[in-house]
């Protein structure tokens, strides 16, 4: 089976800022995101050995969600002024390594997951792996369809399918739309019900199986629940839509454009060599060893 590998932009480049030291090239500029995002990039790739690779990164105008739901990630504090600078050069690096790039005009690098992913679902041959620090993603898991998060800073990371989502969560993957439409999520300053924990919210989906459930059968709880559902019913319900990832946005997966068949340009060892990243050497030497092995096996196989 082939595999498919999305990598969330935005999630993993926080993720490497906020999990390394601060550090500069001797120019002064900050360089820890672009490092910690391409060497979870190359661990990956090392690891899972995908055929197809694709990022996806939020675009800078406001969302959908923000129009349905203004206070939508209101309660996020400015990022850091060394962050956001490292950005620009992450992008010159993808796009020198002819590593496809998604963003879309009012839609987060969730639904563009989402959307890529269903699509290879189609393909029984075809498996999906997702890289993100994000666990909303977890929503999406599948029999094909797996989630990777990075673990212990950016050494190590876990791979999720929905055993795993269950053992985590105490939930399915498809219930995870559910639980955050009940708890909330403060990081993307989603209300949920109030009074509602996590413990509330599992222990109802473990017994009524989805949110129109819970809702068919309010008598069924306790005084405080009933009472805590039916006044925030409509906060629920938009809850749930704000938390769900959508599927189906106007783009096509081309897997032909996130095949490896070309090297990376001279210009990415430019970039490599102007940040300083002197140990992502042997993993650059790696990746195009990689590369190598794909090409030649996609000659081989239009040979015949």
């Amino acid at each position: 089976m082939k595999k498919l590998l999305l990598i969330d932009g935005n999630a993993i480049f926080h993720r490497a800022f906020h999990a390394l030291p601060l550090f500069q090239n001797s120019k002064g500029e900050y360089t820890n995101a672009i490092y910690g995002f391409l060497k979870m990039l190359f661990d990956v790739i090392q690891n899972e050995q995908p055929d197809y690779l694709a990022t996806t990164f939020d675009h800078k105008d406001e969302t959908f969600r923000h129009k349905e739901f203004s206070e939508y990630k209101a309660n996020r504090a400015a990022p850091p002024e060394e962050l956001y600078p490292q950005m620009p050069r992450l992008f010159d690096i993808l796009h020198a390594m002819d590593i496809p790039v998604f963003q879309a005009p009012g839609f987060e690098a969730d639904d563009i997951i989402g959307t890529l992913s269903k699509q290879a679902e189609a393909d029984s041959q075809l498996q999906t792996l997702i890289l993100t620090g994000d666990k909303d993603t977890f929503q999406l898991v599948s029999d094909q369809t797996f989630v990777i998060t990075p673990q212990k800073g950016m050494s190590q990371s876990t791979k999720y399918d929905a055993q795993g989502v269950i053992q985590k969560m105490g939930i399915r993957p498809d219930q995870v739309i559910d639980y955050k439409a009940l708890r909330g999520d403060s990081s993307d300053n989603i209300p949920g019900v109030k009074g509602i924990g996590e413990k509330q919210a599992i222990e109802l989906l473990q017994k009524y199986d989805n949110l129109k459930k819970i809702y068919e059968n309010l008598d069924q709880l306790t005084v405080s629940q009933k009472k805590k559902l039916e006044t925030e019913k409509e906060m629920a319900y938009l809850s749930q839509k704000m938390a769900t990832i959508l599927r189906d946005m106007p783009i096509k997966l081309d897997l032909e454009k996130c095949c490896f068949l070309r090297h990376p340009s001279e210009k990415a060892h430019q970039l490599m060599e102007d940040l300083e990243f002197k140990s992502l050497t042997g993993h650059m030497q790696k990746y195009l060893k990689y590369v190598d092995q794909k090409i030649q096996a996609e000659t081989q196989s239009s040979l015949f």
